[in-house]
Parts: structure tokens; sequence; C-alpha cells
């Protein structure tokens, strides 16, 4: 398929949808910066960033898709490289991100995958952290796609799994069911400890360390809804 008939690039072909891309994050970042001003943040965990960062060694951090928001809140002016997508959305969620002090990496699980993972390879040797929506970018939700555990292997960098839940929010009707802290929510986050990923570099160890990844997560979001005030 050649890059016009791309429906992943077929955006850039209209004067409207450029402009759009453009326009969008001067809208929503001071949106964002207000609402995230308002959160209470509850972490547990936070140790394991300092280890890391102290050993040298930047962190693959992992989370599910419908935690961006509030991820990218708590993490921001790190540095850290995100994959977003090559289409439209990815376009102008990359613009938002970079206002927070993130990277990003184009590409996909399902487009441009590859090349946004050889992109992150030569940022982490740089010093860069990298980080991964797990279940993105169209699902299914919560079943963790192989990308971050790849990267854990060619790298031998760490793993950070996190969780984020809050008080009260609203949650999206969509795929991964975004989650939207509302304004003066108590927002909690469990980060989990990093580790490399050490099973065998085939398909049948990279399901393994997928489905690690998974259980872990189930644990941290527990210990985020305690953090969060959801017992």
């Amino acid at each position: 398929m050649s890059p016009r008939s791309d429906p992943a690039t077929d955006w850039r072909a209209s004067r409207s949808r450029r402009l759009q891309a453009r326009a969008i994050p001067f809208f929503v970042t001071p949106v964002l910066r207000a609402l995230g001003a308002t959160y209470r943040w509850h972490a547990d965990g936070a140790e394991h960033m300092d280890a890391v960062a102290r050993s040298g060694h930047p962190p693959i951090m992992a989370f599910w898709h419908g935690r961006i928001l509030p991820a990218t809140l708590y993490f921001r002016d790190r540095g850290i490289v995100v994959v977003t997508s090559a289409n439209f959305d990815g376009e102008w969620i990359a613009a938002v991100i970079r206002r927070f002090g993130y990277g990003s990496a184009r590409g996909s699980s399902s487009r441009g995958g590859a090349r946004a993972l050889v992109e992150l390879r030569k940022l982490m040797a740089a010093g860069k952290g990298a980080a991964f929506t797990l279940d993105g970018p169209r699902g299914p939700a919560r079943v963790a796609q192989p990308g971050a555990v790849f990267l854990s292997q060619v790298t031998g960098h760490p793993i950070v799994p996190f969780h984020i839940e809050a008080s009260s929010a609203w949650t999206a009707t969509s795929w991964d069911r975004t989650l939207v802290p509302k304004p003066g929510a108590t927002v909690g986050i469990a980060i989990g400890e990093p580790y490399v990923v050490t099973t065998a570099a085939d398909d049948a160890g990279r399901d393994a360390a997928c489905r690690d990844l998974e259980s872990r997560l189930v644990v941290l979001e527990g210990r985020a809804r305690i953090l969060a005030g959801r017992h």
C-alpha cells in the first residue's frame, strides 16, 4: 500500500485536518494543566523510579491505555519518549505531550511499530526513558502486547509497571474505558518494582512475559484503588 492510500497518513492531504492537528493542542494543553493542578496525588513505589534513575538504565514505563491522561500529568518533564500512532489523533496527541516534556516515536502495534521500536532503542541508548500503553492503540483492553517486553529483552533496560485510580472520575465508553479524574480528585498511583525481562526471546517467551505483566498490573490496580480511597 502506498503512503497516499495509507489511512494513517491520508489525513495529511486535507488542509482542514492539518489545521485541526495544529490547533487542538493549543486548546487541550491549558485545560489539562488547569485540571491537573487540582489533583491530590498519593503515590506508592516512587522509590522505584529513584532507584532506576540511580542505576543509569532508563526505565520502560508500562501501563494501560485508559490511564494516559493522569499518567501524562504525573510523569511530566522527565524526557520520557512515548509511542504515538501515525494517524490524525496521534499527531495532535504527540503535540500535546511534547508540551508536558515528553518525546514521541511515531508508530503503533499495527502500523510502523518496528520503526518506532528502532527509534526507541536509539533514544534509550542516549539516556531517554520510554513508555508503552500495553494494550494500545486499539485493544483488546488490558491484554498486554509485546512491545515493552521486546524492548526490555533487546536493551536490558527494566520495565516499570504502574496503575492509576481516582477517588472520583469520568469514565469514557471507549474500548479502553479512559479515566479522567474530576477536579479536586485524589489520584492514587501505584508503581511496581522494576525488572528486566529474562524469558526466551521468542513468541512463547514474550507471551509468558506479557501474562506476567498483566498479573503485576492487577496487583497494582488494587494498591492504586486503596491510595485513591476506593476501598
